[in-house]
């Protein structure tokens, strides 16, 4: 059985990535930080559904905490066929006002968090010379936002992060791609009035604010084969608001 482990998947894109890769056939980690109820409650969906599932608790901004986690992952199901690097956490505000806490646990959580899972799971593709790894980002990371300096610059950072380790991992026969979600209808948007998503729905072309949905059919898609000659790229899952 193929195997996946998503970070940040106890609710929101992560939880709806999860679903997909169930469906598929996958038996699937699920990564939580803080909400133990919610990713519990995702296996046990998915378990009743007649898929395989395990939650596997961790701060990714912990280098030690992430390698605890993977060895488990691995412990229970033998190897990894597919990282998806989901976890992240956001950040508004006016660059004067960041603290340099906040900027630290931004940039951790969001990209290192990415390079610590990678870091991990990494010899054990290159061993079986196969594998894939995907990064969610945003479109943040590709335009910026302003008053999200932070997460912008840590979504950008993932993106090179994509590329370079996508060049240097292909001759092993492993693919690197990234996802960067436009506005979508998550947990983290939620503090947005309604007034201001109604205005970015109308900002974008197809007229509405994404789906998880949206982002997890795109990501399975990218750890399929049919998407097996395609490393290195970053795809823009925005509704063509950054066009």
């Amino acid at each position: 059985m193929k195997t996946v482990l998503i970070t940040g998947a106890s609710g929101g894109i992560g939880a709806a990535i999860a679903r997909g890769f169930a469906l598929a056939g996958y038996a699937v980690g699920i990564h939580y930080h803080t909400q133990q109820k919610a990713a519990e409650q995702l296996a046990a969906d998915l378990w009743n559904q007649g898929h395989s599932a395990a939650c596997f608790g961790a701060d990714v901004a912990d280098p030690e905490a992430v390698a605890r986690m993977t060895e488990a992952f691995l412990g229970q199901y033998g190897h990894c066929d597919v990282l998806v690097n989901n976890a992240g956490v956001g950040s508004f505000g006016l660059l004067q006002d960041v603290s340099d806490a906040e900027w630290r646990r931004v940039l951790d959580v969001d990209l290192s968090g990415a390079f610590y899972t990678s870091r991990a799971l990494l010899p054990g593709m290159i061993r079986r010379r196969e594998g894939c790894i995907l990064n969610i980002s945003s479109m943040w990371g590709v335009r910026g936002a302003a008053c999200e300096v932070a997460y912008s610059a840590a979504k950008a950072g993932l993106i090179g992060l994509t590329k370079a380790l996508a060049k240097e991992v292909g001759p092993s026969g492993i693919r690197v791609n990234c996802i960067a979600p436009g506005v979508i209808s998550t947990e983290m948007n939620a503090p947005l009035s309604g007034e201001t998503l109604a205005e970015l729905a109308e900002e974008t072309p197809l007229g509405r604010l994404g789906a998880p949905r949206d982002v997890a059919d795109l990501a399975l898609f990218l750890c399929s084969e049919s998407a097996g000659f395609l490393t290195g790229q970053v795809i823009l899952a925005d509704g063509g608001f950054a066009v």
